[in-house]
């Protein structure tokens, strides 16, 4: 019997709720394409909540990271999702990134960093160049805290250089879009349930 997956979209886009969000459509249209291989979904806008500075897994008063946190750890997939700002990840991302830092000093009753088997995606949606870039920001800082990446695990769109047009307003998704999500949906859920089923082993 398959095991039960869940993947918990992050989106860092600078809009609060329920501002229309390009970095929401594509990341949605990720979870979609994990629904298609029973993976249940969970979802955190990062700018909606109090998440304050630092490399603790919890900075006091105030701070609202914990209990995002224990969704974080709650999941098998995430499904890291960022706007491109001046080339980069948007500070929204950066911030999630320090927080996820602290996982380093955790383990689990084996003695595992605590993000072992776990598999994370990376979402990437802009009107300017940088995806290639992000993605490869994203995946080390993802990897060096414990997720797991499978194979093809960006899924991006550039809009045209110079031009307004956002991702939400697009009127059908890109071919090639589709066929990113697709492949890296399959992946990750492939991973994630072998990494369910049997874990890295203890060092």
């Amino acid at each position: 019997m398959d095991e039960q997956l869940s993947a918990l979209l992050i989106n860092c886009t600078l809009k609060p709720s329920p501002a229309g969000s390009s970095t929401h459509v594509l990341g949605e249209q990720v979870l979609s394409a994990l629904a298609e291989h029973g993976v249940t979904a969970d979802r955190i806008r990062a700018v909606d909540h109090r998440i304050l500075p630092g490399v603790q897994t919890d900075m006091g008063a105030g701070d609202e990271w914990p209990e995002l946190r224990a969704r974080v750890l709650a999941a098998d997939i995430i499904v890291f999702a960022t706007p491109t700002w001046l080339g980069q990840h948007s500070s929204v991302a950066q911030r999630v990134l320090e927080r996820l830092d602290a996982e380093l000093s955790e383990t689990d009753e084996q003695g595992r960093p605590i993000l072992f088997d776990k598999v994370a995606l990376a979402v990437v949606v802009g009107n300017e160049d940088g995806a290639h870039h992000i993605s490869a920001v994203l995946f080390q800082a993802l990897n060096d805290v414990g997720f797991t990446l499978p194979a093809q695990a960006s899924i991006y769109w550039n809009g045209e250089a110079m031009q307004a047009t956002d991702y939400k307003d697009l009127p059908e998704t890109p071919e090639k879009v589709a066929q990113a999500t697709a492949t890296a949906a399959a992946n990750a859920a492939h991973l994630a349930r072998l990494l369910k089923q049997q874990g890295y082993p203890a060092a």
